[in-house]
């Protein structure tokens, strides 16, 4: 797994204090479109390792998080850039429909 686990002890450091974009998926273990998209998300980290952050924050166990970025639905994939949400997205998307909001942050 090439993601980042995120909770709420390391998401300033993690996402907001990055230098380089972030991409997380906020999820839950019972969600059964969190798994479907959980592969999509783990190909994702491979393959802008180095240009792009990738991480994941369990709704169930990071509640503080989830309520500051008012995550109502899950999953919502949220990109981060410059210390602050640039776009968010909720449901199942396609690999390149991810990869399309990834590049315009890039």
């Amino acid at each position: 797994m090439s993601e980042i686990i995120i909770n709420e002890q390391n998401f300033e450091t993690e996402v907001l204090n990055s230098s380089i974009p972030v991409v997380v998926d906020f999820w839950a273990p019972w969600c059964g479109p969190c798994k479907m998209i959980a592969p999509v998300i783990e190909e994702l980290a491979a393959e802008y390792a180095g240009r792009v952050k990738v991480g994941k924050v369990n709704t169930d166990e990071n509640m503080s998080i989830s309520s500051k970025y008012q995550i109502t639905s899950i999953p919502t994939i949220m990109f981060f850039k410059d210390k602050k949400a640039a776009q968010r997205i909720v449901g199942f998307k396609s690999k390149v429909e991810l990869k399309k909001i990834i590049d315009s942050l890039l």
